[in-house]
């Protein structure tokens, strides 16, 4: 899971990095960080396992995934449609073949379904990796730790109160606590 935090160094604040061994210290970790004042956009949390915003108590990301799906599938579904009941008329057959209608319904449905599924599928793929940035050239936090199925915050706090909060996460079970440098990939 990331969110996206601005990388400029604001006067006045640090950016912190804690470490912890497991999901249920970063989660405790997540909701003293907001008792303490920190808003969810102001944290980050790097994990080398899929961790979805409920299980750590966090506000759902939004994305436009599901937009471009319903898109995607409103166009495979015109696309079907063209396919089925115009293609016909343009190319007209002079003789009608027993009780078959122009247009039959069997074949109308199958191919109405499989490109309006095409469409949605082709839309949420170019969404995710759209939605997901990449190819991504900016800098991103990578720590060594997280590759070791470790969880870490990383959060931007007050300069006077970095004390405060790094107490704060040694309590909670953070096996570190640190100021975050960018490390390039």
């Amino acid at each position: 899971m990331a969110d996206n935090i601005s990388r400029e160094e604001h006067s006045g604040q640090v950016s912190l990095l804690a470490v912890f061994p497991d999901l249920m210290p970063a989660a405790d970790a997540l909701d003293q960080l907001r008792a303490l004042g920190i808003s969810d956009d102001q944290m980050n949390v790097i994990s080398g396992i899929p961790v979805t915003e409920a299980m750590l108590g966090r506000p759902s990301q939004w994305t436009n995934v599901p937009r471009l799906a319903a898109g995607g599938s409103i166009l495979g579904f015109c696309a079907g449609a063209f396919l089925v009941f115009v293609t016909p008329y343009l190319y007209p057959v002079p003789i009608q073949v027993g009780t078959q209608a122009f247009v039959p319904g069997p074949p109308t449905v199958v191919v109405l379904f499989e490109l309006t599924m095409l469409g949605m599928l082709l839309s949420t793929f170019l969404g995710v990796f759209l939605d997901s940035y990449f190819p991504n050239y900016r800098p991103m936090e990578y720590v060594k730790e997280v590759s070791d199925g470790k969880i870490a915050i990383f959060f931007i706090c007050p300069e006077e109160s970095k004390e405060k909060f790094t107490k704060a996460m040694t309590a909670l079970g953070a096996e570190k606590v640190e100021v975050a440098e960018v490390e390039h990939l």
